[in-house]
């Protein structure tokens, strides 16, 4: 019998369910749990407003692969986190219900949002793109450490390509394919206010304009290439124009390095 999970108590061979009590946990008791890629499409469909998406993203467990991964990394830990609960959950988007600017990333870090449960929380990367968005006037705090910190977003909401944690951070090409319905309802919701779209990294940039496609977007063909400071101006369904920007990612594979600097991420923040 394996052990249980340290949030829900359940066994791992069982659904992750809602309810968890887990602070700002999205999913209310009775929230639909897509197991497989079609159950995501209509789970997503089904989505009338961004809190229900959140909330839906928050328990799916249509990827076996990611389902395992993040739910061992969230019983076996990282021991520096030995005494911390961690929420081994989808993380989901976060950030203002009406924003102007979408940031996009890849997915959760194991031992980040895994571990609190909000997207770009408790890591380093999550260090520089609050940050940056902080010193910009989006963010009301310039770190977030966990979900509970009092970290609130104006005018912006940050998501992500795929919205489980995965092994050596390199999701499979079917992972994304699944996870990209989300995003396309999630920019359905959000395309009535949105004017603005950074991409964090070539995958990010890639997922966002599939997505942008696959919803009737006007995206220019051969695909915009991706690459620091890369822009182009999308045309909705609606007819409306969305400026797309690229950043390389804030990963510490480019922070540590140089590769990615304050003032270049801070340069394209402005740009939004």
């Amino acid at each position: 019998m394996p052990d249980p999970h340290p949030i829900t108590g359940e066994p791992f061979d069982s659904p992750v369910r809602p309810g968890t009590g887990w602070p700002g946990d999205p999913a209310p008791a009775g929230t639909r749990v897509a197991r497989t890629s079609a159950g995501v499409r209509r789970s997503a469909a089904g989505a009338r407003d961004l809190a229900e998406l959140d909330a839906r993203v928050s328990v799916c467990g249509a990827c076996p692969r990611l389902v395992g991964w993040r739910e061992e990394v969230a019983h076996t830990r990282r021991s520096a986190f030995a005494d911390q609960p961690y929420w081994g959950r989808p993380a989901a988007g976060f950030g203002d219900p009406a924003p102007a600017v979408l940031v996009v990333g890849l997915a959760p870090a194991a031992h980040g949002a895994n571990r609190t449960g909000r997207i770009f929380t408790g890591d380093r990367s999550g260090d520089w793109i609050y940050a940056a968005l902080h010193r910009a006037g989006y963010a009301s705090q310039a770190s977030s450490r966990h979900a509970g910190d009092g970290m609130a977003l104006t005018g912006v909401r940050i998501t992500a390509a795929v919205h489980c944690a995965p092994p050596g951070n390199a999701p499979t090409t079917a992972e994304k394919a699944t996870c990209s319905t989300w995003l396309e309802r999630e920019l359905a919701l959000v395309e009535p206010s949105l004017r603005s779209v950074l991409a964090l990294g070539g995958i990010g940039w890639d997922a966002f304009l599939a997505a942008a496609r696959a919803s009737g977007w006007q995206v220019p063909r051969p695909r915009p290439r991706f690459g620091h400071g890369a822009q182009v101006d999308l045309v909705t369904a609606a007819g409306r124009r969305v400026r797309l920007l690229g950043s390389y990612h804030v990963s510490q594979q480019n922070t540590f390095t140089g590769r990615l600097t304050e003032p270049m991420l801070d340069e394209v923040v402005a740009r939004l």
